[in-house]
C-alpha cells in the first residue's frame, strides 16, 4: 500500500513496493501523475515552448480557474492512498482549461514548493539550468515573495558576483583588447574608403572602353571589371603586409652562371678580306621599327661573314606606322660600330663611286623581302644570292627584317650576331644620357639598391655597366619594374585577335589590317587564318593591359611598386591607362617622368623614342613583357640576360595558361586566382647566344 507523507507545502508521491524512491529533482524534471505536480508539468511544457490544447473561455473565469488551482496547490493535501482515488483526482485536473501562465510563473511557483530546511535538497537543484540566474526570475521572485531566505540570497550573491566580476575584467584588462578592435576597424574603413573609388573608376573606364567600342560577343569585359575590383581590395590589404624578397629575384637559378663570351674570338678566326677582295658589297634597307632594324642589322652583319661580302652602312626605310625618318647615324654611334666590327666584317659607309651609278634593278641585283623567305637558312643565301653578288658585284636586300634563321647557323657565325647586338650597337651619348637619367629618377628618394643601375657609364665592354666598388653595393635604392605593354595599334591589329570591343572594333581592325598588312587581309577574306577565339587559347595573343595589371597583383607586386611603362601609345587610349593608374599609381612613363626641354630632341622620331624606352627597361630590377613575339621585350630579355649576371629576373607570362584563367573562369574568388596565376608562373627560360653556362668552345676560350 501507498504512502503519502506531506513534505512542506508540497506533497512527494514515493514508489511503492519493489520502486526506488525518486529524489526531488527528478520529481520536478519529470513530473509523476498527481495534484501537486501537475503545476511542474505545465511550467515544463511551456519552457519547452510546445503546442497545448486548450479549451474556449473567457479570460476573466481562466484567471478565477488559475487563482483556485494556486490555492489548492499551497494547500495541504489529504491523503490519496489507493491508485484508484489518485486516478480520479488526476482526471479532475485534466479536465481543467490550462491557463496561460507563463514559464517564469510556473518556475515561481515550483519555488513556492521548496522547502527551506537545510536537510532538503539545494534550491539551486530546482532550478532549470536555462532559468536559474534570469533577469526575469529574479525580478518576479523578489516581487512576489515567493523565495524563501537561502533562495534570495543565492540569487543575491549571483548577481553581486556577476556585476563585481564584470568591473574587474574592465579594470585589469578589457579596456585594451577593445581599444585594439576599435583601432582595427577604423583602419580597415579608411582603407575601403580609399580603394572603394578605385573600383568604381575601373567600372567606369570599362563601361567607357566598351560603349565606344560597342557590344562584345566574349563577356571579359564583366570578368574583368569585377577582377580589377577584386584586386583593388586585396592590394589595399596587402599594403601593411610585408613583401617578399624572393618576388624580385630570378627564379632561374642556373642564370647565375652564365659568363658573356660574345666578344671572345676563336682561335684560327680568319680576318675578312679586303673589300676588293671580297665577293662584293651586300647593301640592306632594314624596315619595321627600332628593333626590327636593329635585329636586321645583326642579321647583315652576320650574312656579310657567311657570304665574305663588305657590308655596306644600314639604310632604315620609312615605315607608315611608325613615321621616322631616322637613320643609322641618327640612332647609333657609326664610327664605332665600323672599328668595333673590323676583324670580323669589312664595313663601308657608301658604295664605290663606280657602284653609285648602276641601275641595281636593271641588272637584277635588287632583291625584295617577297623573294626572300622569313628566317630563311644560309643554305638558300649561298644557293640563291651568292651567286648574284659575285656575278654583279653588289646586292641590296630590300624590306630586310628577320630574313635570317637562328638555326642551323655555324656557331662562329651565331656569336657574331651576339657580338653585334650587345658590343657593337652602342647609341649616342644624347640617347644614352637621358636613358640613365629615366633610371635614376625611378630609383630617386630610396633605401635599397637595384642590381643594375646606380652608376651607369657607356664603355666599349657593354651596353651598360655597374659600378662595382669591392664586391660591394656603394649605396641602395628603391627597386622598380618595368613593363612592356605591346597593345599598340599595329600590334593588335596584326595578331587576328579579339579584345572586348564588339563589331566595332572588329571593323576598325579590318580597316586598319587592308591598309598597312594587305597580304594578312587576303588571307582574312578568303577564310584562311585561324578563328580568334583559337588563336586566344594557344596562347597567341597578347595580354591586354588589364590582364597585365591583374597579373602583376596576383603575382604579389604591392599598390606602391614604382612602375615604368615601355610603349604608352595603347589601343584604347586614356580609357585603358586609368584601369592601369587605378591599381598602381607609381606607375610613369617616359613623357612623365622628363621634362619637355629633356624630351623635345626626340619628338617626331619614334625610333629614338623607342631608345629611351629600352633604357629604362635593361635597367630596371625587374622587366615584365606581355608578348613574348615583341622585338623590344625579346631584346631587352637578352640584354638583361647577358649582362645581368642572374639578378635581371624576366617575367615571360604563359599566356596559354592565363588565358584558361581569365576566360574560363568568370565567377573565380581572388585567392583562387592568385593561387593559378601563380601556379602557372613564368614561361622557361632559353639562355640567348653569347652567354654561356655549360663547358663549351666559347666558355672555354673566355676561361683562358
Amino acid at each position: 500500500m501507498n504512502s503519502v507523507e506531506p513534505m512542506g507545502d508540497a506533497t512527494l508521491d514515493f514508489a511503492s513496493k519493489g520502486q526506488e524512491q525518486r529524489s526531488f529533482s527528478s520529481l520536478a524534471l519529470s513530473p509523476q501523475d498527481g495534484s501537486a505536480n501537475l503545476p511542474l508539468r505545465r511550467s515544463d511544457s511551456l519552457l519547452s515552448e510546445k503546442p497545448t490544447t486548450t479549451l474556449r473561455s473567457s479570460s476573466r473565469s481562466l484567471q478565477r480557474q488559475n487563482s483556485e488551482r494556486l490555492q489548492r496547490s499551497s494547500s495541504p493535501q489529504p491523503n490519496v492512498s489507493s491508485p484508484k482515488a489518485r486516478n480520479l483526482q488526476g482526471a479532475a485536473f485534466r479536465t481543467q482549461p490550462l491557463s496561460t501562465t507563463t514559464a517564469s510563473e510556473s518556475l515561481l511557483r515550483t519555488l513556492s514548493s521548496v522547502p527551506s530546511s537545510p536537510k532538503s535538497v539545494l534550491p539551486e537543484v530546482a532550478l532549470p539550468e536555462s532559468s536559474r540566474f534570469t533577469p526575469r526570475a529574479r525580478s518576479l521572485a523578489s516581487s512576489s515573495g515567493l523565495l524563501s531566505s537561502p533562495q534570495r540570497a543565492v540569487f543575491t550573491r549571483s548577481s553581486t558576483f556577476s556585476g563585481r566580476r564584470k568591473r574587474q575584467l574592465w579594470k585589469n584588462g578589457g579596456l585594451l583588447p577593445l581599444m585594439l578592435v576599435l583601432l582595427w576597424f577604423a583602419l580597415d574603413w579608411w582603407f575601403l574608403s580609399q580603394f572603394q573609388e578605385v573600383s568604381h573608376q575601373s567600372a567606369r573606364t570599362l563601361s567607357i572602353f566598351q560603349g565606344s567600342f560597342g557590344k562584345s560577343k566574349r563577356p571579359s569585359g564583366n570578368v574583368y571589371d569585377r577582377l580589377l575590383s577584386l584586386a583593388a581590395h586585396a592590394l589595399a590589404e596587402g599594403e601593411l603586409q610585408t613583401e617578399s624578397e624572393d618576388l624580385w629575384q630570378e627564379p632561374f637559378k642556373a642564370a647565375a652562371a652564365w659568363k658573356p663570351c660574345a666578344d671572345q674570338r676563336t682561335q684560327g678566326y680568319l680576318a675578312p678580306p679586303l673589300p676588293k677582295k671580297s665577293s662584293g658589297y651586300l647593301m640592306i634597307s632594314a624596315n619595321g621599327g627600332l628593333n626590327q632594324q636593329r635585329i636586321a642589322v645583326c642579321n647583315a652583319v652576320a650574312l656579310a661573314r657567311l657570304l665574305n661580302a663588305t657590308l655596306v652602312l644600314p639604310r632604315f626605310l620609312f615605315n607608315s606606322v611608325w613615321r621616322d625618318s631616322s637613320q643609322f647615324g641618327d640612332i647609333y654611334q657609326e664610327d664605332f660600330f665600323v672599328e668595333y666590327l673590323r676583324a670580323d666584317v669589312q664595313i663601308v659607309k657608301d658604295l664605290p663611286i663606280e657602284l653609285q651609278s648602276l641601275d641595281l634593278e636593271a641588272t637584277g641585283s635588287l632583291v625584295t623581302d617577297v623573294e626572300v623567305p622569313k628566317e630563311a637558312t644560309p643554305t638558300f643565301y649561298l644557293i640563291n644570292i651568292l651567286p648574284l653578288l659575285l656575278r654583279t658585284g653588289v646586292v641590296h636586300l630590300l624590306g630586310f627584317g628577320n630574313r635570317l634563321a637562328f638555326d642551323p647557323i655555324p656557331f662562329d657565325i651565331q656569336r657574331l650576331r651576339c657580338r653585334c647586338n650587345f658590343h657593337a650597337l652602342k647609341f649616342l651619348p644624347k640617347l644614352e644620357q637621358i636613358g640613365v637619367l629615366i633610371a635614376k629618377r625611378m630609383r630617386e628618394r630610396s633605401s635599397r639598391w637595384g642590381p643594375l643601375d646606380d652608376e651607369f657609364h657607356p664603355d666599349g665592354n657593354g651596353f651598360m655597366s655597374v659600378s662595382k666598388q669591392s664586391g660591394k653595393l656603394a649605396r641602395k635604392t628603391p627597386k622598380y619594374l618595368a613593363l612592356h605593354l605591346r597593345f599598340e595599334m599595329d600590334m593588335v591589329a596584326h595578331s587576328m585577335c579579339e579584345f572586348g570591343g564588339g563589331e566595332a572594333e572588329l571593323e576598325e581592325l579590318r580597316a586598319y589590317r587592308a591598309i598597312h598588312f594587305p597580304t594578312l587581309s587576303q588571307f582574312e577574306q578568303h577564310g584562311k587564318l585561324e578563328s580568334a577565339m583559337f588563336n586566344r587559347e594557344l596562347g597567341h595573343c597578347p595580354l591586354m593591359p588589364e590582364e597585365a595589371v591583374l597579373m602583376l597583383a596576383a603575382l604579389g607586386f604591392k599598390r606602391g611598386t614604382r612602375i615604368f611603362l615601355a610603349g604608352a601609345q595603347l589601343y584604347g587610349g586614356q580609357s585603358r591607362m586609368s584601369m592601369l593608374t587605378s591599381l598602381y599609381p607609381n606607375l610613369v612613363t617616359k613623357e612623365s617622368l622628363l621634362t619637355a626641354a629633356e624630351l623635345a630632341p626626340f619628338l617626331n622620331h619614334s625610333s629614338q623614342l623607342a631608345a629611351l624606352d629600352y633604357f629604362g627597361c635593361v635597367a630596371a630590377d625587374m622587366f615584365a613583357m606581355t608578348d613574348s613575339g615583341s622585338q623590344l621585350s625579346s631584346l631587352v630579355a637578352g640584354q638583361r640576360i647577358y649582362e645581368g649576371g642572374g639578378h635581371a629576373p624576366t617575367i615571360r607570362p604563359n599566356k596559354r595558361r592565363l588565358a584558361s584563367i581569365f576566360h574560363d573562369n568568370q565567377t573565380i574568388e581572388w585567392s583562387h586566382f592568385e593561387h593559378r596565376v601563380r601556379k602557372a608562373g613564368y614561361a622557361p627560360r632559353v639562355p640567348v647566344y653569347g652567354v654561356t653556362g655549360t663547358p663549351t668552345p666559347c666558355q672555354a676560350s673566355a676561361e683562358k
